[in-house]
């Protein structure tokens, strides 16, 4: 038990916990916006072309048992749509990834003197700082 609380401690201090902690608070909070849209836009929306509102869909089984399958759709929109901007958020994220390391790989255009240090020209064959002569490149 005493390793189990020790191994516990040490998920606690990493960072990766805090990270998960913020990400659930503002998927709740994001939850929210979702809901919002689905229930007080979307539904709305398509009520107008076919004069249906999801939330009141039912059925009565036995007395006060209620099959409230309307709500259950609303629920598969409210995924669908968080599913769909968690998706487009990522892939967003993941281009700009991509350019800054497309940027990262380009060629170099200058390289260093090695006698004076200073940034000169790749192709140069004589520092201009130092007029140094420089070595061959293989």
């Amino acid at each position: 038990m005493k390793k189990f609380f020790a191994e516990f401690k040490e998920f606690i201090k990493r960072g990766s916990v805090i990270d998960m902690a913020v990400g659930i608070i503002i998927g709740g909070a994001f939850t929210a916006i979702v809901n919002s849209l689905v229930n007080d836009i979307i539904t709305p929306v398509i009520g107008i072309f076919g004069g249906l509102n999801f939330d009141e869909w039912c059925v009565t089984l036995t007395g006060d048992s209620v099959l409230y399958y309307g709500k259950f759709i609303t629920a598969v929109l409210n995924f669908l749509l968080m599913a769909i901007i968690v998706f487009c958020i990522i892939r967003a994220i993941n281009k700009m990834k991509d350019r800054t390391k497309k940027e990262e790989e380009k060629e170099p255009t200058e390289k260093e003197c090695p006698y004076c240090k200073m940034k000169i020209a790749i192709a140069a064959t004589k520092c201009p700082h130092c007029t140094s002569d420089l070595p061959e490149e293989e």
